[in-house]
């Protein structure tokens, strides 16, 4: 049995405890907040778990296996490496941490003590994102030209972190996982409308080899919220919808045909393929809870999560390249090619 120590019990830490007591091989043993109010909302929820205002002291409880961290991304960093360095393994909130150096020494300390570092990117756990990694797998798509996102809403202004490190990084680990591909470069404008605070829109696009284009916009000034990605193949597209409530994935029997008869080389023919429209049925399972199941049969078997820290790795360095971008007015920023860095 896992003994599942949770740190931070403000906005995402109730989803993680109450996912973690829910999953087999484990168990919330522990919870830490600095807010002893919140702590006392806990030891009547769940009487069984210890309580701390400490991690140090939470840390020390023997029955503590594993940590998972839902606190403000500056404090990501200093609090997996003490979990790390105290032999627990770690399931740390998105975004992975605040840079990229923080990043990679975690994987190291990791990798060294052979323990699991998973990083929170729940979207890839949804059934739908999972339909239609299985769609783009098996070919169902063909050769993909372009994937198109949009996130906004009247969102809550953050004052510690831009737009794009917290609802792009939903966006850009579903890319990642959908793709497998790591982008050439990174582009992205964007302006703060408050003073003094983080960008609050943002346009981000990420070029990759074979014209293959990646392009997002998050917004937390719009006036209604949208939630839709669309990718694009030779053989067929793909709606995604997450505020769609009854048809979230739709696959799209669409297209353009070229001519390609040596005749017509010097006035080349688009033809329309309009196909059928059909709307796949998907799980309905909180992708919380296979994301903390996973995490646990992974610590068990030995496995590679599905977001491991390289994967949180690897959205951090598009948001640094997409923040240096934005810095030099969309200027394109080369990407280090990061799958093949390790």
């Amino acid at each position: 049995m896992i003994g599942i120590g949770v740190i931070g019990y403000g906005y995402w830490g109730p989803n993680l405890v109450r996912n973690f007591a829910q999953v087999d091989g484990a168990a919330v043993v522990a919870v830490c907040d600095a807010s002893q109010p919140r702590l006392d909302v806990v030891n009547k929820l769940y009487p069984a778990v210890s309580t701390y205002t400490s991690v140090t002291e939470m840390l020390a409880n023997p029955a503590v296996n594993a940590v998972a961290i839902a606190t403000p991304v500056t404090t990501h960093f200093p609090l997996a490496k003490q979990s790390l360095e105290a032999g627990r393994h770690v399931f740390v909130e998105k975004p992975f941490t605040k840079t990229s150096a923080e990043g990679e020494e975690l994987i190291a300390i990791a990798d060294e003590r052979e323990l699991t570092l998973m990083v929170d990117h729940t979207f890839i756990y949804t059934s739908a994102v999972r339909k239609i990694h299985d769609l783009v797998q098996a070919g169902d798509l063909g050769r993909l030209y372009y994937y198109d996102s949009v996130r906004v809403n009247l969102g809550l202004f953050q004052s510690d972190v831009s737009v794009m490190w917290d609802l792009a990084v939903h966006d850009l680990s579903i890319m990642d996982y959908l793709l497998g591909a790591d982008p050439v470069t990174v582009s992205a404008t964007g302006v703060a409308h408050v003073g003094g605070q983080p960008e609050n829109m943002a346009y981000i696009t990420c070029m990759f080899p074979d014209n293959l284009i990646a392009h997002f916009h998050v917004n937390w000034l719009a006036p209604v919220k949208v939630r839709q990605t669309l990718l694009c193949g030779s053989e067929k597209m793909v709606v995604f919808d997450d505020v769609d409530m009854s048809e979230k994935v739709k696959v799209y029997d669409k297209g353009v045909i070229l001519d390609e008869a040596a005749e017509h080389v010097y006035q080349r023919h688009v033809g329309y393929r309009t196909g059928d429209m059909w709307a796949p049925r998907l799980d309905n399972i909180e992708a919380l809870a296979v994301e903390t199941q996973h995490f646990v049969d992974c610590i068990n078997t030995g496995e590679t999560p599905l977001s491991d820290g390289r994967a949180g790795l690897r959205v951090v360095r598009i948001l640094e390249a997409a923040h240096e971008s934005m810095a030099q007015r969309g200027l394109p920023i080369e990407v280090h090619p990061m799958r093949e860095a390790h």
